[in-house]
């Protein structure tokens, strides 16, 4: 198979075709055809401790292969998926995974849609409900609400039930009232903590100031979580805030309900620019300069 790997640190300079054998399922593992793949800034430097390695770790495509411990019944089917971190990505033809982490892919969207969406949506999903604890009508301030994983939590809290309250810049104002946030605050024309308090969660995924003043805003017993960096309550330990920084993680029951709410029309990915597969180092140069909001795809194959 084709594949793409890194071979040293230094980002996509330091990625190289190759021509490898094509692995074979081990138990419990299934092997995929990979239609798409998406990927995200600073992700070249994840796999520094286990080079060379595949980059790309979210990703749609087809089963074609399993193990003998595997259902037959996901042999053709297409699936989407988050790879384990830990784990060759899916920038190659074909990639190799636990058949436990795979999801029928959503039936509204095309492979590449498909790929946009396993590590931002399971981020928003972990972060609001695994860490965030939210519950319909409770009051959620989401940082970095036009971004990729904010995108996501701002729609995936108003089909909860939450009251919505997202943070961006003027630029996008109108574009995070229109993921359903029932308020849009433009940080950078006033301090967003102004007029804000008893919040029952701020999921943070920018860091920086904006994540150090949030526990003010919070509720005695509210709760602050992070994909950006480590959370420090301060003195506002005192009130019973919990702080929570996480790394996403795969999950195929949450996969499934993503792509629920994806076929019901109330949940949309957002794609920033498509790669043909002979041009993937554009597509890792172009994640790390300031692009549009959305994901970056790599399309792998023309299924």
């Amino acid at each position: 198979m084709r594949a793409l790997r890194l071979h040293s640190p230094g980002g996509p300079a330091s990625l190289a075709y190759e021509d490898l054998d094509t692995p074979k399922p081990g138990p419990g593992q299934a092997l995929v055809r990979v239609c798409a793949a998406a990927i995200t800034r600073d992700e070249l430097d994840w796999p520094v401790d286990r080079l060379p390695a595949i980059p790309s770790y979210e990703f749609s495509g087809v089963v074609v292969a399993a193990a003998p411990d595997v259902a037959d019944s996901m042999m053709g089917e297409s699936i989407y998926a988050l790879c384990p971190f830990d784990h060759d990505g899916a920038a190659a033809e074909y990639a190799i995974l636990p058949a436990a982490l795979i999801a029928p892919k959503p039936r509204t969207l095309d492979h590449v849609e498909s790929a946009a969406v396993p590590l931002a949506g399971l981020s928003a999903w972990q972060g609001l409900f695994d860490h965030g604890g939210l519950e319909q009508g409770q009051r959620v301030l989401i940082h970095g609400a036009a971004g990729g994983v904010g995108n996501f939590a701002v729609q995936i809290a108003h089909q909860h039930g939450a009251y919505v309250i997202g943070t961006t810049s003027t630029a996008s104002v109108e574009a995070v009232r229109g993921l359903g946030a029932d308020r849009v605050i433009d940080y950078t024309m006033a301090p967003f903590e102004h007029g804000l308090e008893d919040l029952d969660l701020v999921f943070d995924t920018v860091g920086g100031e904006r994540l150090q003043k949030s526990p003010a805003v919070l509720r005695p017993g509210g709760r602050l979580v992070s994909v950006a960096e480590e959370p420090t309550t301060g003195g506002e330990a005192s009130r019973g805030i919990t702080a929570r920084y996480f790394v996403v993680k795969p999950n195929h029951n949450e996969l499934v309900a993503l792509a629920g709410l994806i076929e019901r029309g109330a949940l949309h990915p957002s794609i920033d620019a498509v790669f043909p597969f002979s041009q993937a180092h554009h597509a890792f140069e172009r994640s790390l300069a300031r692009h549009g909001p959305g994901k970056i795809v790599i399309r792998i194959t023309d299924e």
